[in-house]
């Protein structure tokens, strides 16, 4: 066995080792070699310095090593950091209560796990625990996790070639308002009318086992797309009619992201189970599901089961206090308001500017700009958008485009919730400028 040694490899003899050793799971990888990162940058081996609009993996809302979590991650490692999963500790104690009083009655247990798809796994075994049945019902552009059940209910990629599915599960249209399937008179989306199909095939489908509808308040790998006002309080209604319960997937637009703590908020309704993730921990993982204590107390009178090598664990629970700390003492929700404005004014200049963007969406530091050929017809451009995408990068600016059959490219722009108005303006300049120069091109 060869010695372990300090010594940084040379550039060429990392991707090398990159090739010969690393699993391939999605797509080709980034060719920088990340050495670091602060605040809204990325840095790499080479000495770029790189904005990050998408927060790491649209996680760290807080930017990276920001000196509270760096502080948290030192002290609560040196003291206590995991345990037997059947035993508890103050940090996960105070996380679940405080997460509690973040979130409108009658949500208020907790179960703190690692990843989204965990929690959106323990969240659907519940559904069908409790309900007694297993049907789940999810938007066709969602993506909810790689594990099984979540996976399951993830239509937007990765269904072919892994066998069956887990029986039971429907897909349902997304509400698109750009792209619109079912529409009035003047061409605008008629989501009453979506809807009302949609369940008219899942009731045509269900085999009389409708346990619950996961889906996200806003899709951001289907594409930043937003259904409208009296969307989600129509589909809870829906819900209750077929005594489905309510799963909403908060992984990306939970904690203050969409200007709100919580994006349901802006509807008025309250899911009967909540997911996050990916946020809370602000890049490092954490999860948790919350609901009722009624629900709670059903699942646990039939014998839930979710232990896992994590759950309850206390360093990441310890970040996520510090992270609501942070969260409510400088009021990101207000500034995810105002710092959304900034940039949906920006994004709207550069639409002035650009025949090929086709549409602006989303809410709050969570924002969607389309790419397409041409504005009339929504033509999209596998080409054009990964033109952008990767002009952008060599002008210093990380960004994530979503390209899905039927839709244009669409990039989605999620810089943490402590970026400043002039680091937003430096990333709409290299768009801007990346956008123009992939149009001189094609």
């Amino acid at each position: 066995m060869a010695a372990p040694t300090t010594v940084p490899l040379s550039a060429d003899t990392f991707w090398t080792d990159a090739e010969a050793h690393l699993v391939r799971y999605g797509g080709a990888f980034t060719r920088e070699i990340i050495e670091r990162a602060a605040g809204s940058f990325l840095y790499t081996a080479d000495g770029r310095k790189i904005l990050d609009f998408t927060s790491g993996q649209m996680s760290a809302i807080l930017g990276h090593s920001h000196p509270e979590i760096v502080e948290t991650v030192r002290r609560q490692i040196g003291t206590l950091d995991h345990l037997f999963s059947g035993m508890l500790s103050r940090p996960v104690v105070d996380l679940a209560r405080r997460l509690a009083e973040t979130l409108p009655a009658p949500l208020e247990k907790a179960l703190l796990l690692t990843t989204g798809a965990e929690s959106n796994e323990a969240a659907i075994r519940v559904a069908k625990l409790v309900t007694g049945r297993h049907e789940i019902v999810s938007f066709a552009r969602s993506w909810h996790g790689m594990t099984q059940a979540a996976a399951s209910a993830t239509y937007s990629a990765g269904r072919k070639g892994y066998g069956p599915a887990t029986p039971g599960n429907f897909a349902i249209p997304a509400p698109n308002t750009y792209r619109p399937d079912f529409t009035h008179a003047d061409g605008t989306l008629d989501w009453r009318r979506q809807l009302d199909f949609s369940f008219d095939l899942i009731d045509a489908q269900s085999v009389g086992s409708l346990a619950a509808c996961l889906v996200e308040p806003i899709l951001s790998s289907g594409g930043i797309i937003e259904p409208p006002p009296g969307y989600f309080a129509a589909l809870q209604e829906k819900c209750r009619e077929r005594g489905m319960l309510l799963i909403l997937d908060e992984a990306q637009t939970g904690m203050c992201r969409t200007g709100t703590w919580y994006a349901f908020e802006r509807d008025g309704v309250v899911p009967d189970i909540l997911t996050v993730s990916k946020t809370l921990g602000a890049g490092l993982p954490l999860a948790a599901v919350l609901t009722s204590a009624e629900i709670e107390q059903e699942a646990h009178e039939r014998g839930f089961l979710f232990f896992t090598t994590h759950v309850s664990d206390p360093l990441v629970a310890a970040v996520g206090n510090t992270v609501l700390d942070v969260l409510t003492r400088d009021r990101l929700d207000e500034r995810a308001r105002t710092l959304g404005a900034f940039l949906r004014s920006g994004l709207e200049e550069i639409a002035g500017r650009h025949e090929v963007v086709g549409d602006i969406r989303g809410r709050g530091l969570l924002a969607g700009l389309e790419l397409v050929v041409d504005r009339a017809t929504k033509e999209s451009s596998d080409a054009l958008g990964a033109l952008v995408t990767r002009r952008c990068l060599e002008l210093g600016l990380h960004m994530n485009i979503v390209q899905l059959p039927g839709m244009g490219g669409v990039f989605r722009i999620a810089p943490p919730l402590t970026a400043t108005e002039e680091e937003l303006s430096l990333g709409l300049s290299i768009l801007d400028e990346a956008i123009g120069d992939a149009r001189a091109v094609l």
